[in-house]
């Protein structure tokens, strides 16, 4: 890596003039200009002296603007919007692989391919190469499930799980929870699996399905449902100081302005003009953190990032890809429809599973990959040894396609080494973390409406709603769990000691939710929190997601054990709905650290400023007989469509013998 070093080297950290077209650094050494530095750094080391471009393609970088080469920018264009070298669309061609014909055919029929890892790419790659009359084997470290970051807490399942809930009908998500209509890939191998889906309620409804708004905003010591902040803005915005001119404009509205300079170069525009649109969006910002922008291009000041950075879950990934986070906006947003799978999303995962079954080998993790001999490939592998017994198996094969993350593919030794380029992915691919705690509770408090509250509190103690009401209901860990509908035998002392420890400081009793799915947001550790949007069939109770949080967020609950982010979880809910909800907490909680899974290594490659065109366009490329697959190979992370899509790219590659798609 000494080239890439001796460019860092040579970028001056100094503080010249702010503007679009030079690195701007502050000249106070706080987080953010640290942030603006490294900024500066992807700048010089996107400029790094690139091929001459032919002469009838524009010039490398468009007039005032310094960025990655055109032909790059380009490419990774090309990648976001899903299409091949001749600017023609790959979803259709993909969507009848995975769904309909399978792989063409009389191409390339009797290859033995190894892949390697059963996450959802992994399983499509191998059921279609199988069903194309290749011989499939699938090495997977995991020694009980399947489905990478896709998991399910539940009861029985393909991996055959242990009750998850103190109600054994309770499940909820780990990994993926909601599934956009916009990604056709995924929705149509919904249909084609036969799995029914139902809509997950970003926003929040009513009895009646209506959009409802009534979830909270939690922040600087106020508390706001999200209704009344979209009628009067400045109830919150005033907390934060910002100025006179954004106090009556929602976080979102101020977010959507902030972005439109960057969406006017792609908006309403198709074909050519549409690539070319994303290339520029790419040169002109693709070495820019989400800071940078706001502050640079949008000329928001700190404080209004701060007020949107906190509402609209910008705040721990402001250091990261503007890129990112501009492509996400687009997605996540009250406008989209997102489903989810009754059952889980780990259903998907058993159906996939089912398909080649007989074709993964479970506890065998990948150690080394030979593939320099004209013999194929060598996959070495040793087991988790759970029963104390580590066992080494050595498998082989023509051709194998590796889907594990680049964060996990760091600890595996490649024979002969990789190129430079894919090293150097390897090792600098960004993963961002990202953590769940999740609280189950014996009936949906979140749904009551306050009469209701009223009837439930008095049948445990008379009086007991009035107490809550006036802030001095006990605080010492006494009413956890009260309610008769709460299943004796899990709240533990040790919990009822944290929770006295921790318990919310907010005494006052904010009204009834009255709401079905959608979620809060709150500056407190938790962060953002999710109702689940349907009932479980035959339980009165639900499992909300209590804190969801990324980056740094999450690894400040990462330095807790499991059993102590419960508690702490629960009185991060009691600052945002009241102390009452205590009374329903069934004492169960499970909580998912992708950061810390030993196969996941983060939740997802969320790339810093720069990566998008300095090492993205490495990462999908075949080195001989390895292929990549999996959602970092595309410009989808932490999406099953991009998983599905580099699913079919690297099964096209193995069955032609030829890449699927263009090369960096």
């Amino acid at each position: 890596m000494k080239v890439n070093q001796a460019a860092r080297a040579r970028v001056r950290v100094s503080a010249p003039k702010a503007s679009r077209q030079g690195t701007h650094v502050d000249t106070q050494l706080n987080r953010r200009a640290l942030v603006t530095a490294a900024g500066a750094g992807a700048l010089a080391l996107a400029a790094a002296p690139q091929a001459a471009a032919a002469p009838d393609t524009p010039p490398d970088h468009a007039p005032g603007v310094q960025g990655a080469p055109w032909q790059t920018c380009l490419r990774v264009a090309r990648a976001i919007l899903v299409l091949d070298e001749h600017d023609e669309p790959l979803v259709p061609r993909y969507t009848g692989i995975l769904l309909r014909e399978g792989l063409p055919r009389g191409r390339r029929g009797g290859r033995r391919v190894l892949v390697v890892g059963a996450g959802p790419a992994g399983l499509v790659a191998a059921d279609l190469l199988h069903r194309a009359g290749h011989d499939v084997t699938v090495i997977e470290a995991n020694g009980n499930r399947v489905g990478g970051r896709i998991k399910t807490f539940r009861t029985g399942g393909h991996e055959g799980a242990e009750q998850s809930f103190a109600d054994p009908r309770q499940y909820a998500e780990a990994g993926a929870m909601r599934i956009p209509d916009s990604h056709p890939l995924v929705t149509g191998l919904l249909e084609v699996l036969g799995l029914e889906r139902r809509r997950f309620h970003l926003t929040d409804v009513d009895a009646g399905g209506r959009p409802a708004n009534r979830t909270w905003i939690q922040a600087n010591g106020v508390r706001v449902r999200r209704v009344e902040y979209e009628r009067r803005p400045r109830i919150l915005n005033r907390s934060f100081g910002v100025p006179e001119k954004y106090l009556n404009m929602t976080a979102a509205e101020i977010y959507a302005s902030a972005l439109a300079p960057a969406r006017a170069l792609v908006e309403g525009k198709r074909g050519r003009d549409l690539v070319e649109g994303w290339a520029t969006v790419l040169q002109r910002y693709g070495h820019w953190s989400m800071f940078r922008y706001l502050t640079e291009e949008a000329g928001l000041d700190e404080n209004t990032v701060d007020l949107v950075g906190t509402v609209q879950n910008v705040t721990s990934r402001l250091h990261l890809s503007f890129l990112h986070s501009f492509l996400s906006s687009a997605l996540i947003s009250p406008d989209t429809a997102f489903y989810e799978l009754p059952g889980g999303t780990a259903t998907l995962a058993d159906a996939l599973y089912a398909r080649v079954k007989d074709r993964v080998r479970l506890d065998r993790r990948a150690v080394r990959v030979e593939h320099g001999s004209r013999r194929g490939v060598t996959v070495h592998t040793v087991s988790e040894g759970r029963d104390g017994t580590v066992v080494r198996e050595t498998f082989t094969g023509d051709e194998v396609i590796v889907t594990v993350p680049f964060s996990g593919l760091r600890h595996v030794a490649f024979d002969p080494p990789l190129s430079y380029g894919k090293r150097r992915a390897v090792t600098e691919l960004h993963y961002d973390a990202a953590t769940k705690v999740l609280l189950e509770f014996s009936r949906r408090w979140w749904e009551f409406t306050e009469e209701e509250w009223r009837t439930e509190l008095e049948s445990i103690s008379p009086g007991l709603y009035e107490r809550y009401r006036r802030g001095s209901a006990p605080a010492d860990g006494s009413l956890l769990g009260a309610h008769p509908s709460v299943p004796p035998g899990h709240i533990t002392e040790a919990q009822r000691v944290h929770y006295a420890a921790h318990r919310s400081m907010l005494r006052d009793q904010p009204g009834a939710a009255q709401v079905i799915g959608g979620g809060s947001t709150t500056d407190n550790p938790n962060r953002f929190m999710f109702e689940p949007s349907h009932p479980v069939p035959g339980s009165d109770g639900g499992v909300m997601l209590a804190s969801y949080s990324w980056a740094d967020d999450a690894l400040k609950w990462d330095a807790f054990d499991d059993e102590e982010r419960y508690p702490r979880a629960l009185g991060g809910v009691q600052d945002v709905y009241g102390q009452r909800v205590e009374v329903f907490y069934t004492g169960v909680g499970r909580t998912q650290s992708w950061m810390r899974n030993p196969y996941a290594y983060g939740e997802a490659s969320v790339l810093l400023p720069g990566q998008h065109t300095e090492l993205f366009p490495h990462v999908p490329t075949a080195e001989g007989p390895v292929h990549f697959a999996g959602c970092h190979t595309s410009v989808k992370p932490a999406w099953i469509e991009g998983a599905l899509e580099s699913a079919v790219r690297a099964a096209l590659e193995v069955h032609t013998g030829a890449p699927a798609a263009p090369r960096p």
